[in-house]
């Protein structure tokens, strides 16, 4: 019988800490706001059950912009584990092309949503508690071309969270390479 502790994996192979608290609270809120946008589709316009929803789903969207801009702010001191050896220069490229993209689209859909609503001249606040002033003029055109940014991003971010869910599927379950588990938390010792 061995008496030597389980290795826990090397600093230099796993994220810290917070970046994996961070990126999962990230996914938590982008599913809410996901589901509160569904929501809104299904309620009546001019109810103020839907005015609630639209104002929970854009808090939740700017929640995700600050989790971002912290996050960003982390990542410049705190350096992510390398993917090589364990993956070739096209899945590498592949996996920061897609993080790259997901980051931006992070970025654009609160940006968007918020750009809509002021534009069309509709109050926007976070959590029905702070007012955010508008900050774009009254424009119906304005209103209109940041829908269909917004409508566009919604399809765009499903089909790049499909492909880096499955790449991290892949990697836990099949290549069983450690990827995966580097944003795992840390097992129980």
């Amino acid at each position: 019988m061995s008496t030597e502790p389980t290795a826990a994996p090397a600093d230099d192979v796993v994220y810290d800490p917070v970046t994996r608290r961070v990126h999962w609270l990230n996914a938590v809120l982008a599913l809410v706001t996901i589901m509160l946008a569904w929501g809104i589709v299904g309620t009546p316009r001019h109810s103020a059950a839907r005015g609630w929803l639209i104002t929970l789903h854009g808090s939740c969207g700017i929640a995700i912009l600050a989790l971002l801009l912290f996050w960003a702010g982390w990542r410049l001191r705190h350096r992510s584990p390398s993917l090589r050896p364990l993956m070739n220069w096209f899945e590498v490229a592949l996996a920061r092309t897609i993080q790259a993209a997901l980051l931006l689209l992070f970025v654009a859909m609160p940006v968007s949503g918020y750009v809509s609503l002021a534009a069309a001249g509709v109050p926007v606040s976070l959590f029905g508690i702070v007012s955010i002033p508008p900050l774009v003029p009254v424009s119906g055109r304005l209103s209109q071309a940041a829908i269909a940014v917004h409508l566009a991003g919604e399809f765009l971010i499903y089909g790049l969270v499909a492909l880096h869910i499955g790449a991290a599927l892949l990697h836990g379950f099949i290549r069983r390479d450690g990827i995966f588990e580097r944003m795992l938390p840390p097992p129980k010792l």
